[in-house]
């Protein structure tokens, strides 16, 4: 083979060599790239409009303000009280693997179309460090790192990521959920059937929960995709179904999990859960109705459970992304 044949050859071999290394990583530069797998599909947050970095409290909640299409980086550390709330169409990425918000957390109140990526955000003081509410709907929360502390008690903090009051279509993708009492709560309340009924279908793939206490999520009402996920050191339950929600539970990796799945306790109506390819690593499952919920509508790719700890640990959290 001649030298400019040679050169040709390895040229047209280059994306797909590029390709097979994010794979043997893990796939999430490849999964983020392609935007989210799942009921948030379609989200594209800030596309199409301007960039800006910003270090400060007061920079950050000017700019992301309204609707229109824009991405914020934010670089550093910024401490926050409370939450700031965050505009539809919006990008909020963190630059670099550190930086991200402590003391307080981010609002999606209403909003539509929103990514909220590569941000470590921690010890959100008597509120969430993510909330999702009142309709928010086609949000993807990837990349993210998201914890407190088990030194104080369960109620010290809030949830890391609750989505609540009918919102819909969202993505939970490749975070590191660690060190926390009440992770991730879906439907705040057996009473708001009215409200939440035919809403809350979220997708929770790829995401690594560590060293934490329950709600890996809960889910009252709604309808839970939940795959490729490594639960490690889970003192009480993972996924808990309840008041009808409908689970799907799919090649997940469980290692000293208490409970891995259950469909009762804590509400008046146990919920729905199917489960398959799971490796429960001795973990017990608690379920008392399984439901319909067999196939999503939308297609996606299940990592070999063999394949998950391996993938979610090196693909999980920040620095990966953004």
């Amino acid at each position: 083979m001649s030298a400019t044949l040679r050169r040709k050859v390895t040229l047209a071999l280059l994306p797909a060599c590029a390709a097979l290394a994010v794979n043997l990583l893990g796939g999430p530069a490849h999964a983020a790239a392609a935007g989210p797998e799942g009921y948030g599909a379609g989200t594209t947050g800030g596309a199409g409009g301007g960039t800006t970095t910003v270090s400060s409290l007061s920079a950050f909640t000017a700019a992301v303000k309204g609707d229109a299409a824009k991405t914020v980086r934010v670089s550093g550390t910024i401490t926050l009280s409370g939450q700031v709330k965050v505009g539809s169409n919006t990008t909020v990425v963190g630059v670099g693997s550190g930086s991200g918000f402590t003391g307080g957390g981010l609002s999606l109140d209403g909003v539509h179309n929103v990514i909220v990526q590569n941000l470590r955000i921690s010890k959100a003081v008597g509120t969430d460090a993510i909330t999702v509410i009142r309709g928010a709907n086609h949000i993807w929360v990837d990349h993210d790192d998201l914890s407190s502390d088990l030194s104080h008690g369960k109620d010290y903090y809030d949830g890391l990521l609750d989505i609540t009051h009918a919102a819909d279509y969202i993505t939970v993708s490749w975070n590191h959920f660690h060190d926390h009492y009440k992770v991730s709560l879906v439907g705040h309340s057996d009473s708001n059937a009215a409200e939440d009924t035919g809403h809350l279908h979220v997708t929770y793939a790829h995401n690594w929960f560590s060293n934490v206490n329950s709600r890996l999520p809960s889910v009252r009402f709604g309808t839970a995709h939940i795959y490729d996920n490594y639960f490690q050191n889970v003192s009480d339950s993972a996924v808990h179904s309840r008041m009808n929600a409908q689970a799907l539970v799919q090649n997940n990796v469980f290692r000293s999990v208490g409970t891995a799945v259950t469909t009762t306790g804590d509400s008046k109506t146990d919920g729905y859960a199917n489960l398959s390819g799971n490796d429960l690593g001795g973990a017990k499952t608690d379920i008392t109705r399984t439901g319909t919920f067999t196939k999503p509508p939308y297609g996606y790719t299940l990592t070999p459970t063999s394949s998950v700890v391996s993938s979610v640990t090196a693909g999980a959290g920040t620095g990966v992304v953004g």
